[in-house]
């Protein structure tokens, strides 16, 4: 699987799981407050996993690039 494939399927996940917890919220019998509650605590833990992605997809295209300008500079004798 390409860094792009696993990107793309790690934003899918990630979207997945955001759309899975706010319907178990909205159909969990619990109180409105406990669920705002657990709606903020699962907003911080996803918005910390998008970062993680953000940084990791970061990291790859850094990486990409310096393997781009190894390749394109001319190797002195």
């Amino acid at each position: 699987m390409s860094d792009r494939d696993t990107g793309s399927f790690t934003i899918g996940f990630i979207i997945g799981a955001i759309a899975g917890v706010a319907l178990g919220f909205l159909y969990a019998p619990k109180a409105g407050k406990e669920t705002r509650a657990l709606i903020k605590e699962k907003a911080a833990e996803v918005k910390e996993k998008a970062e993680e992605v953000t940084e990791k997809a970061k990291e790859t295209a850094l990486e990409a690039g310096k393997r781009v300008r190894e390749r394109l500079t001319p190797k002195q004798a």
